[in-house]
């Protein structure tokens, strides 16, 4: 299938997903949202994709809406409404995949670029790119769960920092504060992008989304809560190949092949 401004390439179980906004930082207009969902939504579904990669086109991940369609004022309330609620159902989409979700930010990500980030399950950072909160600079607040991941990933006092204080991020800085999981240099970073991509696609897919799940129930549960829904969960992982086959592979003291059902 195509979608509009989005280029997917699938590989040895692993779906990459291109943006290829409208200008020459991604912006998500609303072909680019609308092709992002599409594209997300067909990755989470497909049984033969077991990891899902964002990325984006040229030197840029992406940026937020295109300012220049708003007027600056109260009418463009309904339009940012709007806007925001496309982008939470791709947010959502990655949120939930019952499969690893990496975002390889290859440039800057800023704005709605940002949000959707540091929102990966891993998240490789070129050198070469810079992250922004940026909504504070046109007086507004950020979406696409910005200030739903980022205090769960560095603290609430932290968060406060980066949101209110509004200051690029280098990779080194995204790595230390915990926002990324490793900076890569720029000649390496596609190289480095498709080995993690791979080696998760590799795994029991249908045991990471069920402890993808677990992770983000446990900050509603109770400890007892959870040791129970942990329990369901391992118990419901006997039921699929792959626990037959790592059960097998340990035994002969081998590396398991796993198939993703």
């Amino acid at each position: 299938m195509t979608y509009e401004n989005v280029d997917v390439r699938r590989e040895n179980g692993v779906a990459y997903l291109t943006m290829e906004g409208a200008n020459a930082l991604n912006a998500l207009d609303d072909a680019t949202t609308d092709g992002l969902m599409a594209a997300v939504t067909d990755a989470a579904e497909d049984d033969d994709v077991r990891c899902i990669v964002l990325t984006g086109d040229g030197d840029a991940f992406g940026a937020g809406a295109d300012l220049a369609q708003f007027d600056g004022d109260e009418s463009d309330a309904p339009e940012l409404r709007r806007l925001a609620a496309a982008l939470h159902d791709v947010v959502l989409q990655l949120h939930q995949a019952p499969k690893p979700v990496l975002t390889a930010v290859n440039g800057v990500a800023a704005g709605a670029g940002f949000s959707l980030a540091i929102g990966g399950d891993l998240v490789v950072v070129s050198e070469d790119a810079a992250l922004s909160y940026a909504y504070p600079r046109v007086g507004l607040t950020g979406d696409g769960g910005s200030t739903f991941f980022l205090p769960r990933l560095v603290g609430l006092r932290a968060a406060k920092e980066i949101l209110l204080l509004d200051g690029d991020l280098t990779p080194a800085d995204a790595v230390d504060l915990g926002i990324a999981t490793e900076a890569v240099p720029a000649d390496e970073f596609d190289d480095r992008v498709t080995e993690l991509a791979e080696r998760l696609a590799a795994g029991p897919t249908k045991a990471f989304g069920a402890t993808k799940r677990l992770m983000t129930e446990s900050f509603e549960n109770s400890l007892a809560e959870q040791l129970s829904l942990e329990a369901e969960a391992m118990a419901d992982a006997t039921h699929t190949e792959d626990y037959a086959r790592g059960h097998a592979a340990f035994f002969e003291k081998d590396d398991p092949d796993f198939v993703g059902k």
